[in-house]
C-alpha cells in the first residue's frame, strides 16, 4: 500500500517521517527542507506499506514547485500511481491553516488520519482543541494527537492508520471536477473563501485561542528588525566562529598526538622498506591530516543545527530575504545558499524550489562560493601556520575573526556577481517569496546530535576514500622515478659544499629533498611553478592544488604526504612540518603572504569536480559549470597575486 504524508512547513512532517520509517532523512525548521517526494518502508504487523513525503504545502493549488509535486501526486497522476491513504500533519497552534489543506485532501476521496502535531507548544500558548468536535465534523477520520520531537502518540497513529486500512475499499481515487480545475487561477479566489468560511464555522466550537504572547512579538521584533536584527546575526556568527578555534584546539592536539603514536609504533615494529613507508609516509599523514579538523567541524555543525532546531534560522532566512532582494535573489535562495555552507552539492540541487528561472541559475551559479566543510581543513590549517595565536581586546581570537572573514569574503563576493549576473539576464516577471516564522522551541538534543553525527560521517566517508586513493598514488609518484635523472641528482648534490657540511641526518634530508624533486611527482610540480610562482606557491604547493580538484580538503592530506616522503620528518605534526619549509632562498615557504594568498584562493577557486557535475545536471547544459570553472579561477588567482602582492 501507497501512504502519502501531507502537511504544512514546520508542522513537524518530516520528523514523523524519520519516526515511523526510522529513516535519517533532513529535519529543518525553515520551509523548502523537503522539495522532492521522500520514499521510505513503514511496517505494520509484518507488512511493509510505502510512505511517502511529499513537500510541505499550504495547499494543493498549483502555483509553486511544491504545490505542482502535490497537485502531480493527488489529481493530474493516473489513478494507479495515487496514494491509497493520507496522513495530515497539522499544527495545533495554527490549526485553521492546516484544516484548509486538509479539507482539500478530503475533497480527492482520499482515507486519511489527522494528526495534531505539537499539541505541548499550543498549551503553553493557551489554546485548547476540543477533540470531540472536531471529530464529529470529521467522523470518517481519525484524529490524533501527537508530540513527534519526543515520540508521543506514534503507537496511537499506527493503530489509526491500521485501523483507515482496514477500512478502505480497493478502488482508485475519484478526483472531484472542481479541484481537476484548480490549475485555473480564475477558480481559486472563491474556492478559498468557501473553504475559509466552513472550517471557521467548525473552529467556533472546536478551537480557542488566547491573544498573542506579547513576549514572542516583543522578542522577533528585535531579531527582525532591520538594523538590530543584522547586528544580532553577525554577533551569533562571530560567537561561532570564536568557539570553532577556541575549544577545538584541545581534541585536535589529541588526534595529532595519537596518529603521532601510530607511525612511531609502525615503525618500530615493521622494518624499513616499501610497504613502512607506504603506511608512515602515505596512507597516516594523508588520512590524519583531514580527520584532525573533524572537532572544528563538528562545532560549527552543532551550532548550525542548534540554531536550526530551535526556530531561529528561519528568521535569519527572513533577515536574509531582505538584503538579497537587490542583488536578484530572494529567500528562496538563502536556504540553498545556507546548505551550500556545508556542501555546495545539495546547496545546488535544493535551488529545484525557486520557480523563477534566472534567480535558479544565479543562485546555482554563486553557491559554489559559500565556504563548505571541505574548506574548513584548508582554512584552518593555513589560518594555525601564518595567524598567531593572540587576543584582540584580551577576548577576540584572531584566528577565528579571520575564518570569520573568510567566510564573509564568499558570501559578498557572491552577492557582488549576483548583482552583476541580474543586470546581464533578463527576466520579465519579479516574484516574491511568503514564508512562515515557526515557533520558537526547545531544541531537540538527540536530533541535533543525529544530524552533527551524520556531517561528520558524510565528511570522513566521503573523503576518506578519495584522500586514501590519492595518499596512496602521490606516494607512489614521489617514491619513484627515471633513475638515471635521480642518481645524478644526488651525484651533483654530494659534489656541494652544503652537503659536505652537514651531519649524517640533515644529509639524509637533503638526498631525500633530492628525490623527491626528481620523482615523477616532482616533475609535474617543476612542469606547473611557473605558473603559479607569482601567486606565491612552489611545485609542491601546486601538486596538492592539482589533487584538489578532486575534493578541496585533499589539499592537506596531499601536502602531508608530500612533505612527509619528502623526509622533512614524519613523525612531527603536520604544522610543524610545514612551518620547517624554506624556500631556496631562505625565505619560509608558508609566511603570512603566501598564506593569505592561499586563503583567498581556495575561497574561490572550483576545486570541485562533482560540484561542476551535479551543476551540469540541474542546467542541462555544460555553459555554467564551465564559466563557473573558467571565471572563480581566474578570480582565484586574480585574489592570490594581489593578497601576495600586498603582504
Amino acid at each position: 500500500m501507497k501512504i502519502a504524508l501531507f502537511g504544512n512547513p514546520n508542522t513537524g512532517k518530516s520528523t514523523i517521517f524519520n519516526l515511523l520509517t526510522g529513516l535519517r532523512q533532513k529535519i529543518g525548521n525553515f520551509p523548502g527542507v523537503t522539495v522532492d517526494k521522500k520514499s521510505g518502508v513503514l511496517q505494520l504487523d509484518g507488512a511493509e506499506h510505502e510512505l511517502i513525503d511529499v513537500p510541505g504545502v499550504y495547499s494543493i493549488y498549483p502555483s509553486n514547485k511544491e504545490e505542482k509535486v502535490v497537485y502531480k501526486l493527488l489529481v493530474s497522476s493516473p489513478p494507479q500511481q495515487r496514494p491509497d491513504l493520507g496522513i495530515m500533519v497539522a499544527d495545533a497552534s495554527n490549526l485553521a491553516r492546516s484544516l484548509f489543506f486538509f479539507s482539500q485532501l478530503i475533497d480527492c476521496g482520499l482515507p486519511l488520519v489527522l494528526v495534531i502535531n505539537m499539541n505541548d507548544i499550543s498549551e503553553k500558548k493557551g489554546i485548547s482543541i476540543d477533540i470531540n468536535a472536531l471529530q464529529q465534523a470529521f467522523s470518517n477520520t481519525p484524529i490524533v494527537f501527537m508530540n513527534a520531537r519526543v515520540g508521543l502518540g506514534k503507537d496511537r497513529l499506527l493503530t489509526a492508520v491500521k485501523r483507515q486500512i482496514e477500512r478502505r475499499e480497493p478502488e482508485h481515487l475519484k478526483v472531484s471536477n472542481s479541484l481537476k480545475k484548480l490549475g485555473d487561477l480564475s477558480g481559486q479566489e472563491e474556492e478559498a473563501a468557501q473553504r475559509h468560511a466552513y472550517i471557521g464555522k467548525i473552529l467556533q466550537d472546536a478551537l480557542h485561542v488566547p491573544k498573542t504572547s506579547v513576549r514572542k512579538i516583543s522578542l522577533d521584533r528585535w531579531l527582525t528588525h532591520p538594523i538590530a536584527g543584522y547586528v544580532i546575526f553577525a554577533s551569533i556568527l562571530f560567537i561561532i566562529f570564536q568557539f570553532v578555534f577556541s575549544f577545538a584546539a584541545y581534541p585536535m592536539d589529541a588526534i595529532e598526538t595519537s596518529f603521532g603514536w601510530l607511525t612511531k609504533g609502525i615503525k618500530n615494529v615493521m622494518t624499513d622498506g616499501p610497504l613502512s613507508a607506504l603506511l608512515c609516509d602515505g596512507i597516516i599523514p594523508g588520512i590524519s591530516g583531514v580527520l584532525v579538523f573533524i572537532p572544528q567541524i563538528g562545532i560549527l555543525f552543532f551550532f548550525i543545527a542548534l540554531l536550526e532546531d530551535s526556530g531561529y534560522l528561519a528568521r535569519a532566512v527572513f533577515l536574509m530575504d531582505r538584503m538579497v532582494r537587490p542583488f536578484g535573489l530572494n529567500g528562496r535562495s538563502v536556504v540553498p545558499l545556507l546548505s551550500s555552507m556545508a556542501c555546495a552539492i545539495p546547496g545546488v540541487m535544493a535551488t529545484r524550489g525557486i520557480p523563477n528561472y534566472k534567480e535558479r541559475i544565479i543562485t546555482i551559479f554563486v553557491a559554489p562560493l559559500m565556504s563548505c566543510s571541505a574548506r574548513i581543513p584548508v582554512f584552518t590549517l593555513l589560518i594555525g601556520l601564518v595567524i598567531p595565536k593572540m587576543k584582540l581586546l584580551g577576548f577576540i581570537n584572531l584566528q577565528g575573526l579571520v575564518l570569520l572573514g573568510l567566510y564573509v569574503l564568499g558570501i559578498v563576493s557572491a552577492l557582488f556577481i549576483s548583482w552583476i549576473m541580474h543586470l546581464i539576464l533578463k527576466q520579465e516577471k519579479r516574484s516574491y517569496y511568503l514564508m512562515e516564522i515557526p515557533e520558537f522551541k526547545r531544541p531537540l538534543w538527540r536530533n541535533i546530535f543525529i544530524t552533527v553525527f551524520e556531517k561528520i560521517k558524510v565528511f570522513t566517508t566521503e573523503a576518506g576514500g578519495i584522500i586514501l586513493a590519492i595518499s596512496i598514488v602521490l606516494w607512489a609518484l614521489a617514491s619513484y622515478g627515471p633513475s638515471e635523472q635521480r642518481s645524478a641528482a644526488i651525484q651533483s648534490l654530494k659534489k656541494t659544499s652544503e652537503y659536505k657540511t652537514k651531519d649524517k641526518v640533515e644529509r639524509e634530508d637533503l638526498v631525500n629533498a633530492v628525490l623527491l624533486e626528481n620523482s615523477y611527482i616532482g616533475i609535474v610540480g617543476k612542469g606547473i611553478e611557473p605558473i603559479i610562482k607569482p601567486i606565491g606557491y612552489d611545485w609542491k604547493i601546486g601538486i596538492a592544488l592539482i589533487t584538489s580538484f578532486a575534493a578541496r580538503e585533499v589539499f592537506v592530506g596531499s601536502l602531508s604526504t608530500i612533505y612527509a616522503t619528502g623526509g622533512t620528518g614524519s613523525e612531527l605534526r603536520l604544522s610543524a612540518r610545514l612551518k620547517k619549509q624554506k624556500n631556496p632562498d631562505g625565505t619560509m615557504v608558508f609566511s603570512l603572504r603566501t598564506g593569505i594568498s592561499l586563503m583567498v584562493f581556495y575561497v574561490y577557486a572550483m576545486q570541485c569536480l562533482s560540484t561542476l557535475a551535479i551543476v551540469k545536471r540541474e542546467t542541462n547544459s555544460w555553459k555554467w559549470p564551465v564559466l563557473q570553472l573558467v571565471s572563480f579561477g581566474f578570480l582565484a588567482y586574480l585574489g592570490g597575486w594581489i593578497c601576495f602582492s600586498l603582504f
